[in-house]
């Protein structure tokens, strides 16, 4: 793949193998009851064979990662959250600001620019490094790049709707080299960049690049567009559509070629198709196909975002549009995932044979999230995603947002985990880069996935996601294991606790210790709504050596 260098690997899971000779303690068999306490039990348990899974492929190693919107880094108008003591100013929109074309000013509100050099965002942060810090969004397309060390002009130049100034820029530099995230981007492309005739012109991208080398930083992967499938909402020039796009890519593509030849093109980077639902129904829209048939196969990363709904914020896009939290743990909904990447691999097989698939922005609900989005609720989902997207081969899943709204991983005010950063960070510290195949068989409710076991040759990892909301489940493993299970007091928490005990950040920001819980070989219970990963060092998988 164009300009894709080695990732290092950060050493994140050790195994004390002779924990697990002899028997549990009694003390471990006490722990391991909270694990069946509850729910009636299903049909007997399911064997499974750890030693003899075969591989499905590898993913990124930085595979798990987010994005901090422009918007943030600028400061501006972002989605309102639906708490009333959330971060930012409770203000609605003025008219005339930086809102996506369209958009009702009631749902926003004003942010301050982020704190990237704040202590505590850079150590969580850092904890789910490797990854890729995606800084983009719908905003990105029409902010100026004030590339001055000069005062930011008060009102941004015609054409631009935010401003981004050297200081905000090479924050963001400065963040990705401290918690090893490659920075990912798009650049802006509204009415501003454009020549007389319409067509966009390199010359912000290229202030913006070089301004980007000389603070020492690189983009390791950029979109030419953030959605060009929705380019209207995103401030394209009236009457813009696949034509007009394949045009500017045309213009875009050898200029980044030439200017950053290790820089990974993404695209087109599309949202809002795959037949979930009509996201923009009524509003503009340009289609993936016309888009890819205008510019040929030009792009060195397949890539597209990914919402299973829209947020509440946004209902009346129809009814068809949104979701519930009763359907927060459904089959059919922890499936909305898999269709549209049907959908958009059956694209890329058509118009970029053997191009790699990367999901740049996704998250529970599009315009912010929905209220469960910041609570154990959405861990289903999220965790689900990833077990999913691994094995169907997407390398790269790009959560938005880290710390802005009810989507994100964080709290945007106190920096306070969410249960999403703690189901990031067991992913992390257990699932490998090898994807294997767990030879299980499909059953309502229960959803297993299997990797290599992070840092441990042989070793394999399950993440066992029960999502019935009455029903225990079992499996059966031939071997020991090292058991970590997420549940919550209640669905609708915003804390998490693993194996029983709430996981809380420390004093001077000190991460806790994620230790699990000795199991021995045998039958191995899930309790109703509850995810489990388990470490299996002594599988000894061929595939894992």
């Amino acid at each position: 793949m164009h300009g894709q260098t080695a990732a290092g690997v950060r050493k994140v899971y050790t195994m004390n193998r002779a924990a697990y000779r002899g028997l549990l303690s009694m003390a471990t068999l006490a722990i391991y009851g909270i694990f069946t306490a509850g729910g009636n039990t299903d049909s007997a348990s399911i064997p499974v064979a750890p030693s003899t899974m075969t591989s499905m492929g590898t993913v990124d190693e930085r595979f798990q990662s987010y994005n901090i919107e422009m918007l943030e880094v600028t400061g501006g108008d972002f989605w309102k959250p639906y708490s009333k003591t959330a971060g930012g100013t409770q203000t609605t929109a003025n008219s005339g600001s930086n809102l996506p074309a369209g958009m009702n000013p009631d749902m926003y509100q004003y942010r301050p620019p982020i704190n990237l050099g704040n202590p505590r965002l850079r150590t969580l942060a850092a904890a789910l490094g490797p990854a890729y810090l995606r800084v983009s969004g719908t905003w990105e397309n029409t902010t100026y790049f004030h590339d001055s060390d000069d005062f930011a002009p008060k009102n941004p130049p015609a054409g631009f709707k935010g401003v981004l100034t050297r200081q905000q820029w090479k924050g963001v530099v400065d963040f990705s080299h401290k918690v090893n995230a490659k920075i990912v981007t798009s650049f802006s492309t509204g009415a501003g960049t454009r020549d007389a005739d319409g067509v966009w012109t390199p010359k912000e991208a290229s202030n913006f690049l070089a301004y980007t080398k000389s603070v020492g930083g690189d983009i390791a992967a950029a979109e030419f567009m953030n959605e060009p499938t929705a380019a209207a909402m995103g401030g394209a020039p009236k009457g813009y559509d696949a034509a007009a796009y394949g045009r500017d890519v045309a213009v875009f593509a050898p200029f980044i070629r030439n200017a950053a030849p290790d820089m990974i093109i993404l695209g087109p980077g599309s949202v809002g198709e795959g037949g979930v639902f009509e996201m923009f129904a009524g509003m503009p829209f340009l289609k993936s196909e016309d888009l890819l048939k205008a510019t040929g196969p030009v792009f060195d990363v397949f890539s597209y975002h990914f919402y299973g709904a829209v947020s509440q914020r946004c209902a009346s896009m129809g009814q068809s549009a949104t979701t519930t939290a009763d359907a927060a743990l459904s089959d059919e909904w922890l499936s909305r995932t898999n269709g549209v990447e049907t959908f958009y691999a059956g694209l890329r097989d058509r118009f970029e044979p053997g191009k790699p698939l990367w999901i740049t922005e996704t998250a529970d609900a599009a315009c912010g999230g929905n209220p469960w989005a910041s609570t154990f609720l959405d861990s289903f989902r999220y965790l689900s995603q990833l077990g999913s997207m691994a094995q169907r081969g997407v390398q790269v899943v790009t959560h938005n947002t880290l710390d802005a709204s009810d989507y994100g991983l964080l709290d945007e005010n106190t920096l306070v985990p969410r249960p999403n950063y703690w189901s990031a960070l067991l992913w992390r510290k257990v699932m490998g880069t090898t994807t294997l195949n767990p030879a299980i068989p499909s059953s309502p409710g229960l959803h297993v996935y299997a990797h290599c076991l992070r840092d441990t040759p042989g070793g394999v990892a399950l993440l066992v996601i029960n999502a019935d909301r009455t029903k225990s489940r079992s499996v059966r493993l031939p071997m020991s294991s090292e058991r970590f299970t997420l549940t919550a007091k209640n669905l609708s928490s915003a804390h998490v606790q693993l194996n029983g005990k709430q996981l809380d950040v420390g004093a001077d920001d000190v991460l806790p210790p994620l230790h699990g819980v000795e199991v021995p070989s045998g039958t191995t219970m899930f309790a109703p709504a509850s995810i489990t990963f388990l470490a299996i060092p002594g599988a000894n998988n061929a595939a894992c050596r």
